[in-house]
């Protein structure tokens, strides 16, 4: 493996599905780590066709090329973090989740379902394997409230309901949970937890409807933290506080949802406020 020089980046490597619109899968993990100053690569598990307007067609690709991607980055460049996103039917879960067991650094799982349109991402006979297979892998699972109910059959309602839906998603075996809460009403408010320590992450809500690649977006800062050497809460805590100001100046782009500003920090706007604890 060849690491490089000292002056190299942290790598990070996104295990993820294509988005031609270029604002969530591949396409937005690749933009936030390089927004966060870590080296981005990536393995292909589908490919989307897919703009602002919803997903038109996905087609998977075949483990073996999943197997070959995945091989090829890690064996020679190394990595420093791994984050999983569309992983669209059962073989693909159980051949990505066999690869993770062979590194030993962090892992963020998005376990993605649906788009922001409400496409299915996830075949139903996946289910399974991400419960038993992925989920256990995971140093942290990044569960929307739509995918929690997918997994674990708990509907949050409120923000009383995130502590149980955390614990449910927790019994399959990451280390942490960190169960995004952006569809109930109020604050932005997401909870981390290990079963121990919990985390309430609170953001003001902008009243933006451009938030495509959201969830892709905090998965893949989380990674990026975790790879520098940052603690979870610390690495959740950072990435929450990017996306906020990513959603806060997304922007208008085809006729439906467009994407958040992975670079807006590159544009001179005022930092959000957010709080963790």
């Amino acid at each position: 493996m060849n690491t490089g020089d000292p002056a190299t980046p942290v790598r990070v490597l996104t295990v993820a599905g294509s988005d031609s619109g270029g604002g969530a899968g591949i396409q937005a993990d690749l933009k936030t780590m390089q927004a966060l100053g870590t080296h981005g690569m990536s393995v292909l598990t589908a490919v989307t066709a897919q703009n602002s307007l919803g997903v038109q067609g996905a087609w998977e690709l075949p483990a073996e090329a999943v197997r070959a991607q995945f091989r090829s980055v890690v064996d020679d460049i190394g990595v420093q973090a791994v984050k999983t996103g569309m992983l669209s039917g059962p073989q693909l879960v159980q051949t990505v989740a066999a690869l993770l067991r062979t590194v030993d650094v962090p892992v963020v799982v998005d376990p993605v379902g649906v788009s922001k349109h409400g496409d299915p991402l996830l075949a139903a006979d996946a289910l399974d394997a991400v419960r038993t297979e992925l989920l256990p892998a995971a140093t942290v699972a990044t569960p929307n409230l739509d995918e929690v109910a997918q997994l674990t059959g708990v509907t949050v309602e409120s923000e009383a309901d995130l502590r149980r839906a955390a614990d449910a998603v927790l019994a399959f075996g990451p280390r942490w949970a960190l169960v995004k809460g952006g569809h109930l009403p109020g604050e932005a408010t997401d909870l981390l937890t290990d079963g121990d320590a919990v985390y309430w992450l609170r953001a003001p809500r902008h009243p933006n409807r451009h938030t495509h690649g959201t969830g892709c977006t905090l998965a893949s800062a989380i990674a990026a933290g975790l790879a520098g050497g940052q603690e979870v809460p610390e690495a959740a805590t950072a990435a929450k506080e990017y996306v906020t100001g990513a959603i806060a100046a997304g922007f208008a782009l085809g006729a439906g949802i467009g994407p958040v500003d992975h670079a807006w920090r590159l544009r001179d706007r005022p930092r959000p406020e957010t709080s963790g604890g």
